[in-house]
């Protein structure tokens, strides 16, 4: 840590007006709550004079790309989508979580193998919040880099001109991606080109990919269809011979919307595609401007035409479904409507997760945050960090006009913001249903300890069951049923045997090594305070100051972040008690407007971190740091 600040000093005026200016780059915070924030670049000279040491710390991805069966280069039909969302970041800019009442969620991440943040910035850096709910289901995260019209042909032209000016750009956006641990790019050049820019785009991008390769594993750099090999801005449609120049460069090619099943039969038979149908993503355009096949809630028309000739697609802003509905109350239904209608064409891929494998269901929001089944904050919030592995939403139609579906729940939640809401109707020739809920790969050790957490309606009966795709497969011993409340708490041990005994209905949201539970706690360590700011308003005294310390990522669930006075002005008020400043989910955290006692005085910030099984560690474990302040009264006319 850089300039840990235990001794901080409150210059005030008598104007009664905000103190301290920002120590850091103002940028990457909001100039009212100084709030970390992520955002792109404008110019060509703003990224070139990138640097390192400037990145936003709070913009960096911290979970890694999960792995997942099958791997994406053994994925012959791919989806990309691309998140073109009303010029990005909006909610979603603020890295450590917003407050909003019906914010845009993405949770059907199974279904898809590439996600690209897109915005019209010259360079557009995905918000670490998305890289990171993406990576823990094993998709892959793209920036845009873009340049369009006059401007931008004139920023091609220049950066285009010669290897070294090129190399340069790509080396930027390579160190881009590897610091805040993205994995890749659209190139998306909207402009015609001169003779020798057009010349240098294949090196530039064949460099690009390349680099990419070299630094990020399993990264991928896509060309969109927009440019020909003779400079000429000309949408294609397709991969033909007049952008394959272009393709043959990079990891493949974005193609325009507006192409018929003839563009698509050309392209199969093309000899440029052979051996790369994979690589070719067949543009959708959701808002279905121009003329084009599908879009909207027949979107699906687009897809089933798309993978009958062999192509990958790219869904290019599906957040329509959030645009267009004037209640955005109705959002989660109307996405489950319309990814249901495209899930014949999408193919699921199955994260593959260590032990412990732990699920709320979380999908990022809520209308409160829940833990262990009770509010621990009563507001409205938006946090993609917070959500964790999704279960598989879907609607299955059963004997005799009954049907089962699986949606996320906002009204009530264990932990996060929401619950997996199982209803439907049961025909009364039958007794049971089975309901899916993750489809994984999950690595057993010959002792596992599983639990359920569920709140059952009267007259339901919930048991739980799992499945192995191995021969050998698995039974249960010592189950065990807890009541807690409403909830109840299913749990047993799960020991492999060699003969088949169960066929899996309801996998669990909680899976653990039973070795791993008697392992201790570790302290949480370095914890330090600094990038200090003080604002007044009226007739309160606010600090806003970056916490930072040290503990296994890979053993925490979120940390939670207190504080509390130790001491002020008057001596015979008592220590306070610790009051919730709110969730981290990587030992890094802003806090803001925190409202203290007027100087002098002592306070602490506290960490507190819960495991991934969801455990509290003891509070002898918990890292903490001080802050004394005092004012310096400065007279100004």
């Amino acid at each position: 840590c850089n300039s840990t600040d235990e001794n901080a000093k409150v210059t005030s005026s008598t104007k009664n007006e905000p103190i301290c200016a920002f120590p850091f780059t103002a940028k990457h915070y909001d100039p009212d709550t100084t709030e970390p924030i992520s955002s792109g670049l404008q110019s060509l000279e703003e990224l070139l004079s990138w640097k390192r040491s400037e990145a936003n710390p709070f913009n960096v991805a911290t979970v890694p790309l999960a792995n997942r069966e099958p791997s994406l280069a053994s994925t012959p039909h791919r989806t990309l989508v691309s998140h073109d969302m009303m010029g990005g970041y909006l909610d979603d800019r603020f890295l450590q979580g917003a407050e909003s009442d019906a914010p845009y969620v993405f949770y059907h991440w199974q279904y898809i193998d590439v996600f690209n943040y897109f915005s019209h910035n010259t360079v557009t850096i995905p918000p670490s919040v998305w890289t990171n709910a993406a990576h823990r289901h094993g998709v892959i995260v793209l920036g845009t880099f873009i340049t369009e019209w006059t401007d931008g042909g004139k920023m091609c032209e220049v950066f285009l001109k010669e290897e070294e000016s090129y190399r340069a750009v790509a080396d930027r956006l390579v160190q881009i991606a590897h610091c805040y641990g993205f994995d890749g790019w659209l190139i998306n050049i909207e402009n015609p080109l001169g003779e020798t820019a057009v010349k240098n785009t294949p090196l530039f991008l064949r460099y690009l990919t390349d680099q990419m390769h070299e630094r990020v594993p399993g990264s991928m750099a896509l060309w969109y269809d927009s440019v020909l090999e003779n400079g000429q801005l000309k949408w294609q449609n397709e991969l033909n011979p007049s952008n394959r120049v272009f393709f043959s460069a990079c990891d493949g090619i974005f193609t325009n919307y507006n192409w018929t099943e003839q563009n698509l039969e050309g392209m199969k038979a093309y000899s440029a595609a052979q051996g790369r149908l994979a690589d070719i993503f067949v543009g959708v355009d959701v808002f279905a401007r121009g003329e084009v096949v599908g879009g909207k809630l027949e979107t699906n028309k687009a897809l089933e035409m798309i993978r009958k000739h062999d192509f990958s697609t790219a869904i290019f802003a599906p957040g329509w479904v959030y645009e267009s509905i004037p209640d955005k109350n109705d959002f989660r239904k109307e996405q489950d409507k319309f990814w249901s209608l495209l899930s014949d064409f999408l193919y699921v891929h199955r994260p593959s997760s260590p032990l412990p494998f732990v699920s709320s269901f979380c999908q990022g929001a809520g209308t409160s945050l829940y833990w262990r089944g009770q509010r621990e904050v009563d507001r409205s919030w938006f946090n993609l960090d917070a959500q964790e592995l999704q279960p598989l939403y879907y609607r299955e139609t059963l004997e005799g006009e009954g049907w089962l579906r699986t949606q996320g729940c906002p009204e009530d939640a264990w932990s996060g913001g929401s619950s997996l809401l199982v209803e439907g109707v049961l025909p009364s020739m039958l007794s049971k249903v089975c309901a899916r809920i993750f489809s994984l790969q999950v690595p057993l050790s010959s002792r596992v300890f599983v639990s359920l957490i569920y709140k059952p309606s009267p007259g339901v009966t919930v048991s739980l069951e799992l499945k192995t795709a191995d021969a050998t497969l698995c039974t249960h011993r010592g189950v065990q049923d807890i009541p807690s409340e409403s909830y109840h708490t299913e749990v047993f041990r799960i020991y492999p045997v060699s003969h088949y005994t169960h066929n899996v209905c309801l996998p669990p949201p909680q899976i653990l090594d039973a070795e791993s539970l008697s392992v201790p706690p570790l302290p949480v360590q370095s914890v330090c305070l600094y990038d200090v700011v003080w604002l007044r308003g009226a007739n309160k005294l606010n600090l806003n100051a970056t916490l930072r310390w040290r503990y296994p990522a890979q053993l925490v669930r979120h940390f939670l972040v207190y504080w509390r006075r130790l001491r002020g002005p008057d001596p015979r008020i008592p220590s306070g008690k610790l009051a919730l400043i709110g969730r981290a989910y990587c030992p890094l955290f802003r806090v803001t407007e925190l409202t203290v006692p007027e100087p002098p005085g002592l306070l602490e910030l506290v960490v507190e971190p819960v495991s991934r099984e969801g455990f509290r560690v003891p509070e002898s474990q918990w890292g903490r740091r001080s802050l004394s302040y005092t004012e310096e009264r400065t007279d100004q006319s």
